[in-house]
């Protein structure tokens, strides 16, 4: 992944400017690359009566795809002057790199495509994050409802053998609820489930944030309206007592006159 501060706005780091600029250059090739990724993985996942010559040619284009990744992950690094910086900064591309078996975790990397949504919803931190969160929550599980299913309907004592199966445990999963009617049974599965439950506890804690903001705006925008009310009224009022004064002055002038 790279750096970023805030969702959808790129940051161009004055310490790094090769990798900036690779980066910069990379991105929508890779973007593209991790979307071919998605529907390769999925169609393998799904189309469980596919020949075995494609079976074969499928595998080889996703090992193909995450060399590509593993590879572009090594030129970042190259170019990153503070080595250690960028490790700690792009530890989920490390892990995604080092452990292929769950490489289909790299398709995270379509959060990108998101940037074009985000310069159309409007200007304000808390819409971008909004369609951030939405977008995180479809791909994290679309990934993870791909994943367990793949790893677990082969499995004997599994529970989890369709993909309605595998949504339905993503959804109770993501969300915390977790009812226990499915689960997964093998380590591969398992893992997803590590990381789908600590995603969706993060989902909700950003969630949670950007409701509390948005009634704290909606508290802060009646204050103020209120405050602008009391305001026009004293200042009607003080311009009625003003009035009154001058009225009374010229009444009393004419009563003082012989």
């Amino acid at each position: 992944m790279s750096d970023t501060y805030a969702p959808g706005v790129r940051h161009s780091d004055p310490l790094e400017p090769r990798l900036s600029a690779w980066e910069e250059r990379t991105d929508l090739p890779l973007t593209a690359l991790a979307v071919v990724f998605l529907i390769g993985y999925a169609w393998q996942v799904l189309h469980t009566s596919a020949s075995p010559t494609v079976v074969l040619w499928q595998e080889i284009g996703l090992w193909a795809i995450w060399a590509v990744f593993a590879v572009e992950y090594v030129i970042r690094f190259t170019l990153a002057r503070r080595k250690g910086r960028f490790i700690w900064r792009h530890l989920f591309d490390l892990i995604v790199v080092a452990l292929p078996m769950v490489r289909q975790l790299r398709a995270l990397r379509l959060i990108t495509i998101l940037k074009v949504l985000n310069r159309r919803v409007g200007t304000t931190f808390r819409g971008r994050i909004g369609v951030y969160v939405a977008g995180t929550i479809l791909l994290v599980g679309l990934s993870a409802s791909l994943a367990v299913l793949d790893a677990e309907r082969h499995d004997p004592d599994a529970n989890i053998t369709t993909f309605g199966d595998a949504v339905w445990w993503t959804m109770t999963t993501i969300s915390t609820v977790g009812y226990g009617d499915r689960y997964p049974v093998t380590v591969e599965g398992r893992l997803v489930a590590a990381a789908l439950m600590i995603g969706g506890i993060a989902l909700l804690g950003v969630v949670t944030g950007v409701i509390a903001s948005w009634f704290v705006q909606k508290i802060a925008g009646a204050e103020e309206s209120i405050e602008e009310s009391i305001r026009s009224e004293v200042k009607g009022l003080r311009a009625e007592i003003a009035e009154l004064r001058t009225e009374l002055k010229q009444a009393g002038g004419q009563i003082s006159r012989p």
